[in-house]
């Protein structure tokens, strides 16, 4: 099952698509997309959708803006692919490395990504995102993560390498500029979705396949970090956790071909959907 919000930005609507891949209007059970839905289950949608109380949606989809609204927290991952490590010259971390993005930074898959003032280094990130669909405090143990999770989207962490490596301090200042987290344009339930540990992802640059990966090569996998994570923060529904990307990032790439105004972004991830970013300047 897919569910995802459509209209122009701040007025998307929610709605789920069917077996067929036609979108019906959720809000007969809904008026948004919001954590407090998603930890009801995908149970009643699944009943309202079989049972037809679900219209179809009237006329085209013209935008897919984020798939969730009202987004608690974006808990990040970074170093979590081991090609992506040795391209950054990076040591391999004993324990997952985190750090949070804002929820301002988040914009619709299809929408236009600002490069910051000043910025000679704006780079791209594949992810795929885990949305919390419960509570997770405290897991006892990794196997009881699937429990507290809703689904699964596309994430593309964009980043500012000067800004987060030379600038001194958190790696926050380079991955929190505005529009720095374009996500959607559905989330997908994993019952729909399959195994989300063995997912080919990948992204491209004016047309130019810049990252081949696939989340099996992730250093430390998802039940494993919704697990860590709980030990340090409360999870809740309506927060998302950005999982790291794999290699390929201009960041790794020996030319370093860092993002320019004009730019056009490709981003997909099996099963997720695919984004396209136009960059422009802030």
């Amino acid at each position: 099952m897919r569910i995802a919000r459509h209209g122009a930005t701040g007025y998307e609507a929610p709605i789920v698509a069917d077996a067929d891949g036609v979108w019906h209007d959720l809000r007969p059970l809904t008026d948004d997309v919001t954590g407090a839905f998603l930890a009801r289950g995908w149970e009643p949608v699944r009943v309202a959708l079989g049972s037809g109380a679900l219209p179809k949606v009237s006329g085209p989809i013209t935008r897919f803006g984020p798939p969730l609204s009202g987004i608690g927290k974006i808990i990040c991952i970074g170093l979590n692919y081991v090609d992506h490590i040795k391209e950054t010259n990076a040591e391999t971390p004993a324990e997952p490395v985190v750090f949070l993005k804002t929820p301002d930074t988040v914009v619709g898959p299809n929408d236009e990504v600002l490069i910051p003032r000043k910025s000679v280094k704006t780079d791209w990130e594949v992810e795929l995102a885990i949305v919390i669909g419960s509570t997770a405090r405290y897991l006892s143990d990794p196997s009881d993560a699937r429990a507290c999770i809703a689904g699964y989207a596309i994430s593309n962490d964009v980043s500012e390498r000067e800004f987060q490596i030379e600038r001194g301090g958190q790696w926050d200042k380079g991955k929190n500029c505005e529009t720095f987290n374009p996500f959607g344009p559905w989330i997908v339930d994993e019952e729909e979705l399959g195994d989300p540990q063995h997912l080919a992802m990948r992204l491209w640059v004016n047309g130019v396949l810049r990252q081949d990966g696939n989340t099996s090569n992730m250093l430390f996998g998802i039940d494993h970090l919704v697990w860590y994570l709980s030990q340090f923060l409360v999870l809740r529904p309506g927060d998302v956790i950005n999982t790291g990307t794999p290699h390929g990032v201009a960041l790794g790439l020996a030319d370093h071909p860092y993002l320019r105004s004009g730019d056009v972004v490709e981003v997909e991830i099996e099963g997720l959907g695919r984004q396209r970013q136009v960059f422009g300047a802030a």
